[in-house]
């Protein structure tokens, strides 16, 4: 009798260690590895930009994180990521988390969310040579017109959405759909306002005339959803943050 309690007892305790193992805070694995891994994509200027001949990182985000690691006392290790795979990441515990994504329904049924820090607003934009073609959002939804947008990103379910009488034009990561406008293989592409002023700086392109912004959407960082601790600690570096200037300096350096 007594040799059955003890293998009892000894059963629990093992599946009572193997379940705090797996409730193992990520802050947890962060502070006992010593690294901070983030989920970012790289082709999103001027959050996140990858420099493909040095395999370094630049941007809003990448501040952001770099930040996060060092008040955190680690190092950051950044994960390349491309947006229809971007929340996976996450639940598949290859990073700990994201820079800045789109809140929405969707991701918010199998991925955690932190407070948000910046939003953004959806614009159409075409060549500038272009621009005569079109006035409003009803002159783009029209057939024949090409619009541009790369797979599994929030713009191209907008696109297709807001545009259904057009023709939408799907690639994937790493292409753009801006760059099939460049190419003169689409017409439109739709973008943010944080993305949109930094492309008009550099290529010969413009909003849309007559188009006001639409879908303002909070963007935050992705996390695992059943993670409390680890959302706990980043949503109050996020106010702290906010409360020393932190952000309101980070989108002034970026131009946000």
């Amino acid at each position: 009798m007594k040799r059955i309690i003890k293998a009892v007892a000894a059963a629990a305790v093992t599946v009572a260690l193997a379940g705090a193992a797996q409730a193992q805070s990520a802050l947890h694995d962060i502070l006992d590895s010593g690294v901070l891994k983030v989920g970012t994509t790289g082709d999103w200027n001027p959050m996140t930009l990858r420099d493909p001949a040095t395999n370094s990182y630049k941007g809003y985000d990448i501040d952001i994180m770099a930040e996060l690691a060092k008040d955190l006392g680690v190092e950051v290790e950044f994960v390349p990521a491309d947006w229809k795979t971007l929340v996976n990441g996450v639940v598949a515990g290859k990073y700990h988390l994201t820079g800045s994504a789109s809140i929405s329904p969707p991701r918010m049924k199998v991925a955690g969310f932190s407070d948000s820090y910046i939003a953004v607003e959806i614009f159409p934009f075409t060549l500038k040579d272009k621009a005569g073609n079109f006035s409003g959002y009803d002159s783009i939804n029209q057939p024949g017109v090409k619009v541009a947008t790369t797979l599994g990103t929030t713009f191209e379910k907008l696109a297709r959405e807001w545009f259904p009488e057009a023709d939408i034009k799907v690639v994937e990561a790493p292409a753009r759909g801006f760059q099939e406008v460049l190419a003169g293989r689409a017409d439109v592409f739709i973008t943010s306002n944080i993305e949109g002023s930094t492309l008009e700086e550099k290529f010969p392109v413009t909003r849309v005339p007559d188009t006001g912004p639409r879908a303002p959407s909070p963007i935050a960082m992705l996390l695992p959803q059943d993670d409390q601790v680890w959302i706990n600690y980043v949503n109050n570096w996020v106010k702290v943050k906010k409360a020393t200037g932190f952000f309101e300096t980070n989108r002034a350096k970026w131009g946000l």
